[in-house]
């Protein structure tokens, strides 16, 4: 079992590898980069050379390349000698203009240095010429811009993602040299009257803690980095966009930090449990507020996440699928050919035909007007009621799936020697349904047991876009269309990952179910 296991990870996180490292490959070469401007209102307002300079940030944004500029490189050299005037100084003035004559700004020593010190590293210099009218007036965002840039392979990239994947956060996190004490110990925590681990130097001052929200226990210190968005979500953590609820911000009466132990309280949205280091100065207000510089926070929201609302309604649609699926299998297959089979494949070949669009669109419009349910999400006064349909939609393909096939495995194992026996001992039809039919029929289904759980993560791409469910089902579809690298590489690690699970769960339960089945290699062999 043990060996089975090791080989099994091991091959697992070799498929990952491949599987992502080809989408990488597909995503930032095959496929033309200035598509993921296609939505992007920043680029449009941009004109001449400062837009090909945004050019480059995004693309270094996106993963595509690293790229540096003459102006950082100008900054680091006359800030250390002059301070924060540096931009006034003769000297930084007249490096700066020199890249405005295309002619002679190879001439000057300060981009001898800049193009020098760059290629040593790898970058090769990129200058992009001053754009002039015909009068030799330099264009509104025509200026001349010098960059180095080293373009990422997608073997760099590939090494970069999974070695940066799972981060942890440690005590020298935060490098502001006016910190000086740096811990990680248990406190009690104000607000949740348990304790919690508090840090210090660290990224986020609650490592570990207890709140109301489920799963009650919730951490800050290890970090997946799936990837961020930049198209659709503007920079944040693809992480954060499918943990974070989907409701509206929810005021608490609550306590600022530097108000513990006072009877001064608030109503505020703030989620303190969520501050973070901030390099910045205090201001007059949030010296009153806050004891220390994390002072950076995000709100308390109302209502399931993506991942959760996804989870919820996929687990429950598949124990109704479970529930239901299987017993009506069983009884099409103990009155076969009889009325009530009939009626059961009726259904099966009308659930398999029917393109699953045209059936949701069919359940939805019986749903809201017989039930008198919510059509979309966002109409629902009763939230709980806003599930029902998708739920129902969900659940009807996987019964029809399951009858079909309990039924099938049934009626096989229905024609097996071990039947005839068991009826010439006597037993009633109903003893060898229940003792030995519907048992070894079963052991051909738990093997999709785990995926189909596991599959509520994934979220159900046409179901929620037809309910305008705020699931996960949508995330990889809307990437697609809006070409955001981050998430389309983040969503092939997650379902990849998933699959990959469920294919060894499923074994384990198979080999737990069924006794012909070994996964050891002792004698005999092994599956």
């Amino acid at each position: 079992m043990k060996k089975y296991l090791g080989k099994r990870i091991l091959l697992s996180i070799l498929s990952l590898i491949i599987v992502v490292g080809t989408v990488m490959l597909l995503v930032f070469t095959v496929i033309n980069r200035n598509v993921i401007f296609q939505m992007d209102d920043t680029w449009n307002k941009k004109s001449n050379n400062d837009r090909i300079y945004y050019e480059y940030t995004m693309y270094s944004k996106y993963g595509y390349l690293d790229f540096t500029d003459y102006s950082n490189f100008l900054k680091n050299k006359y800030e250390p000698l002059y301070g924060s005037e540096y931009t006034k100084n003769a000297d930084y003035k007249a490096d700066k203009a020199a890249i405005q004559d295309e002619n002679t700004y190879l001439e000057n020593a300060s981009v001898q240095e800049f193009i020098a010190q760059n290629e040593e590293k790898g970058f090769k210099a990129t200058y992009v010429a001053p754009a002039r009218a015909k009068s030799g007036k330099v264009k509104t965002g025509g200026n001349a811009y010098l960059l180095a840039v080293h373009e990422k392979s997608v073997f760099t990239r590939l090494w970069d993602y999974f070695t940066h994947l799972i981060t942890l956060e440690t005590t020298r996190d935060v490098t502001d040299p006016a910190l000086t004490e740096r811990y990680i110990r248990l406190e009690k925590d104000p607000y949740s009257g348990f304790y919690a681990l508090v840090g210090s130097g660290t990224t986020h001052k609650y490592l570990l803690y207890v709140d109301g929200r489920f799963p009650f226990i919730h951490q800050n210190f290890l970090h997946l980095n799936i990837g961020t968005s930049y198209t659709r979500y503007r920079g944040q953590e693809i992480t954060d966009v499918i943990h974070r609820p989907v409701g509206d911000q929810v005021k608490l009466k609550s306590q600022y930090p530097a108000k513990l132990g006072t009877d001064e309280y608030t109503e505020t949205a703030i989620d303190f449990h969520s501050l973070t280091y901030n390099y910045n100065p205090r201001t007059a207000s949030e010296e009153k507020q806050f004891p220390d510089q994390y002072t950076n926070y995000s709100y308390n929201y109302g209502g399931l996440s993506m991942i959760e609302n996804s989870f919820v309604m996929g687990l429950i649609a598949t124990l109704i699928a479970y529930l239901l699926g299987l017993p009506l299998g069983i009884l099409m297959s103990r009155y076969k050919d009889g009325l009530f089979d009939k009626l059961g494949n009726a259904y099966i070949i009308f659930i398999m035909a029917v393109p699953p669009l045209a059936y949701i669109f069919l359940f939805a419009s019986a749903g809201t007007s017989l039930l008198h349910l919510p059509y979309k999400f966002a109409n629902a006064q009763v939230k709980i009621t806003a599930y029902v349909l998708p739920i129902i939609s969900m659940a009807l393909p996987s019964i029809g799936g399951l009858m079909k096939w309990m039924r099938r495995y049934m009626i096989d194992q229905m024609n097996s020697d071990y039947v005839k026996f068991a009826r010439a001992e006597g037993l009633s039809e109903r003893e060898i349904y229940r003792k030995h039919i519907s048992p070894n029929a079963m052991i051909y289904l738990v093997h999709g047991i785990p995926a189909n759980i596991l599959g509520c993560l994934v979220g159900a791409i046409v179901t929620e876009r037809v309910y305008s469910v705020p699931g996960v089902g949508n995330l990889l579809t809307t990437a697609l269309a809006g070409h955001d690298n981050g998430i389309i590489v983040a969503c092939t690690l997650f379902y990849t990952t998933l699959s990959l699970i469920s294919v060894i769960l499923g074994d384990l339960l198979l080999a737990k179910k069924d006794p012909r089945i070994s996964l050891t290699t002792s004698k005999g062999g092994g599956r």
